[in-house]
């Protein structure tokens, strides 16, 4: 990749799987080179992947958890030379579980990558995307962002912060050129609940969405500049609009019924 090159350049967090890499597979087919960052070993199958879609990929394999994670994807953006036109914010992690039983480091790593990851990374990129007074930004939140969920506490409760970050910044930059915007899928057919521990719930036994089709609508989304998009089906569309008037108290006891350990069997 050089600044040559005339199409412009994505930047998406936890490509390798599930959502993120169908965004990323979004990005490549509408005519966009990439910068993909991802822990696990699927971020080199994705590269082939995206590669085969016509796109220039660069893989950068780090844990984004961390402070040096997403400094050094910062520094391998810095390498390419070119300006990124749209950044998918979309590495997150959860952790299922009473929390007083729970680990402390991992409830504290859902808090980095979900969060503090997000600002970080947000912060070193947003300032070039508002000096160029064009970009676009996604941040892969949740319908959990607006249910106080038990058994799925500080997850919740980071999505929460994203849908609220993101709202802040797209008024912000509302004289940008820069628009933000919220996708907020509900269940979805990924490896999600598996590492969350969450396999014997009802929510991970209930239906799920195709990440393909959330990704669709998220980049959709993403592009004519919409401040979000629940995504997929019409029962999470359904589901969102019973949030916005249903009791806290009322939406945590539904909440722990489908997350609850053992829920599912």
């Amino acid at each position: 990749m050089t600044s040559a090159q005339t199409k412009p350049l994505a930047v998406v967090t936890g490509a390798s799987t599930g959502i993120g890499r169908e965004l990323a597979k979004q990005f490549a087919r509408h005519g966009h080179d990439l910068v993909i960052a991802a822990e696990n070993a699927e971020l080199d199958d994705a590269r082939r992947e995206l590669t085969d879609l016509g796109a220039r990929v660069l893989a950068v394999r780090g844990d984004l958890a961390g402070y040096d994670g997403v400094e050094n994807l910062v520094a391998a953006l810095a390498s390419v030379n070119r300006p990124v036109a749209a950044l998918a914010v979309n590495a997150g992690v959860g952790v299922g579980g009473a929390f007083v039983d729970g680990s402390l480091r991992d409830e504290l790593t859902v808090i980095h990558l979900n969060v503090t990851s997000a600002v970080h990374l947000t912060r070193r990129l947003l300032p070039a995307m508002v000096e160029q007074a064009a970009g676009r930004v996604l941040f892969t939140s949740s319908l959990a962002a607006m249910t106080p969920g038990p058994f799925q506490a500080v997850y919740n409760a980071t999505k929460a912060f994203l849908a609220s970050f993101a709202e802040a910044l797209r008024d912000e930059l509302k004289d940008s050129g820069v628009t933000v915007t919220v996708l907020m899928p509900g269940p979805t057919d990924t490896a999600f609940f598996e590492r969350a521990g969450m396999t014997d719930t009802k929510i991970a036994r209930g239906p799920k969405d195709d990440p393909a089709d959330v990704a669709e609508q998220g980049f959709a989304a993403m592009m004519a500049g919409k401040d979000k998009v629940v995504a997929a089906s019409a029962r999470n569309k359904v589901q969102a609009a019973a949030a916005r008037a249903v009791p806290d108290p009322v939406k945590a006891a539904v909440h722990r019924r489908m997350a609850e350990p053992g829920s599912g069997s």
